[in-house]
């Protein structure tokens, strides 16, 4: 058995890799369908793990269908294992936080003090009102406080009227999809490459078209020449190519909208993290009547929270409000309570200047990682957000190098599962949720990897 799954057995998320390992194998049919595995004790012994590993292992693959559990017959792979594309979870980590996962803040960073403080002193002072049903949007006084936050440290030009609150940015973007159908779009543009999640919240309602990014963005002219008349963007910190959209490519899809009668969706995803300079605005800050604004606390704070929002031009509204009805009736009020509590009481800011210096610090020991154990490989991105980009050697398979580097209990993302056009290879690498030496030590790992491609 242990021929047919390798995988490194030290270190942290060694039932993330195990998991990962079966899994593969059960894909390329080294585990045929019906074939019965060992029992989780027989497992264990022959790995040389524990058997919780085990237990975790085979309980997460039988909860995704791969396996099947049997009280009195053991576990045997599925008759029909799932259908999975390649690229379909590349931004998810089924069990553990890898090194170089892109992605994903320091979540031991959260300000749990604090959060403990904000959240007692919701729940002392709410009246009882607030645990009955309320508005979808959330209520207005978190939005008051969002709208205040956002016109000071992101430029944006919006009232409590203009906001509405969501489960994270992922309903955002189903929300808008939606709308956007609705209203008779028979497309939306992305950049590409770009985020595939949100590609994939997207196309559950309508066709996605790629339109390329170079060093200064997207490529506003082949928006142009496309036939979408809504794009998302990531303007100041493209996802995953790490480019800021350049003051002449902002005036240009500003005046593509207002020509077109086009909606530009403006993913405003890790904007608070700047190292090297402020941030630049929004681009709904410059052009309220024709931007959708998106943005959340997953990257900030922690994506557990599920504590999103957007903004949109007031003749959209009605049409939003009327989606986000359709798919609940309001999110946590008290976590969102809560969150206006940090951001009132300075308790954000504080968390978030913080963060800035931690990330700030991993982002340097990644680049130096990557220059000392990979010369020569050019690294993109501007010194912001969580993540950057290597770019590999013209034709390496950047697929076969993530895939190696999981088995290796490593998490980063090909930069060809971020695109719908062919184009360089690479990696895209987060740095957040790891400490410089534990950065050095992947990117040492990632190096043998690297090379032997």
């Amino acid at each position: 058995m242990e021929a047919l799954v390798e995988f490194d057995k030290q270190g942290r998320g060694v039932a993330g890799r195990l998991t990962a390992a079966l899994r593969t194998a059960i894909e390329q049919r080294r585990l045929p369908a019906g074939s019965r595995l060992p029992s989780t004790r027989e497992l264990a012994a022959d790995l040389g793990v524990s058997r919780g590993v085990v237990v975790e292992a085979y309980e997460q693959l039988v909860a995704e269908g791969w396996l099947v559990g049997r009280r009195g017959s053991g576990t045997t792979v599925a008759a029909a294992v799932p259908v999975r594309e390649a690229t379909a979870t590349v931004d998810f980590v089924p069990v553990g936080l890898l090194p170089l996962r892109p992605g994903v803040p320091d979540l031991g960073l959260f300000p749990r003090a604090a959060w403990r403080r904000a959240y007692e002193q919701v729940l002392t002072t709410m009246t009882d009102a607030v645990l009955d049903y309320g508005d979808p949007a959330g209520p207005l006084a978190v939005r008051e406080q969002l709208a205040a936050y956002l016109g000071r440290v992101r430029a944006a030009r919006v009232t409590a009227a203009d906001l509405l609150l969501t489960s994270g940015a992922a309903q955002a973007f189903t929300i808008l999809s939606r709308m956007l159908l609705a209203a008779g779009h028979r497309c939306v543009a992305i950049e590409d490459p770009g985020s595939r999640g949100v590609h994939d919240q997207l196309a559950t309602a309508l066709p996605v078209l790629p339109v390329p990014v170079d060093d200064q963005g997207i490529e506003v002219d082949a928006l142009s020449r496309s036939a979408a008349r809504a794009v998302v963007l990531t303007p100041a910190h493209q996802f995953p190519t790490g480019v800021v959209l350049s003051p002449a490519r902002r005036a240009q899809v500003i005046a593509w909208a207002r020509r077109t009668g086009g909606l530009i969706i403006e993913d405003d995803y890790d904007a608070e993290f700047r190292y090297d300079r402020d941030p630049v605005g929004c681009l709904q800050g410059i052009a309220p009547d024709v931007t959708v604004a998106v943005g959340s606390a997953s990257k900030a704070l922690a994506p557990a929270l599920r504590l999103g929002w957007l903004s949109a031009p007031v003749e959209h509204l009605p049409a939003i409000r009327t989606q986000q009805r359709s798919i609940d009736l309001g999110g946590p009020a008290l976590e969102q309570y809560a969150f206006a509590h940090l951001l009132g009481s300075g308790g954000y800011d504080r968390h978030l200047r913080r963060a800035r210096r931690t990330y700030r610090t991993r982002r340097d020991a990644l680049v130096a990682a990557l220059t000392e154990f990979l010369p020569g490989m050019p690294i993109h991105g501007v010194a912001a957000g969580l993540h950057l980009v290597l770019q590999l050697p013209a034709g390496v398979d950047d697929a076969a190098v993530a895939v190696a580097a999981r088995r290796a209990g490593l998490a980063p993302v090909a930069l060809s599962a971020c695109r719908l056009t062919d184009g360089h290879p690479g990696l895209v690498l987060g740095y957040a949720a790891h400490t410089p030496d534990e950065l050095t030590a992947a990117v040492a790992i990632l190096a043998g990897i690297v090379r032997s491609a």
